[in-house]
């Protein structure tokens, strides 16, 4: 079963194991200091008010995939990322993780619209996020593929 949750400091191995796999290449490698100090950021985010930042694990019966995150950009406007260690992916798993985090977005977190991107070496992150949703808004300078979703009308708080 796939499911999201709130990180914890116990969380540092596997993530710094999602940090330096091949997924890497799109993002920032983590040793395992790394993801100790980064789980401990997104733990003290999680205590801001108003709160602008989530970071979930993305689990598979108990073990930690990858990670999803919701960062607002403005009072009703946030981005989604996610990253999965290598042998996770064409499962499913971040499609699903990103359903899960969208019904959050519009419900809990109370947000209009949400936005992605992704490199453009992973077209896969594109068929995840139009899976979901997400419509196509074109390319930034760099070449990165830019998304977005609103809050279906009646749905959400």
């Amino acid at each position: 079963m796939i499911s999201i949750r709130e990180l914890t400091m116990d969380d540092a191995p596997a993530v710094q194991r999602i940090y330096s796999g091949a997924s890497v290449r799109f993002t920032r490698q983590l040793d395992q200091a790394g993801a100790t100090a980064w789980i401990a950021e997104a733990l003290a985010a999680a205590h801001a008010v108003p709160r602008d930042r989530w970071c979930f694990g993305i689990t598979v019966t108990d073990d930690l995939i990858g990670v999803i995150k919701i960062r607002c950009r403005t009072r009703k406007y946030a981005t989604v990322s996610y990253i999965l260690r290598e042998d996770s992916w064409g499962r499913g798993y971040a499609t699903h993780a990103v359903a899960e985090v969208l019904r959050f977005a519009f419900t809990t977190a109370g947000l209009d619209a949400v936005g992605a991107r992704h490199h453009p070496d992973n077209p896969a992150s594109g068929r995840v996020l139009l899976k979901n949703g997400f419509d196509y808004r074109g390319n930034t300078p760099n070449g990165y593929a830019l998304y977005e979703i609103h809050k279906p009308f009646g749905g959400g708080s």
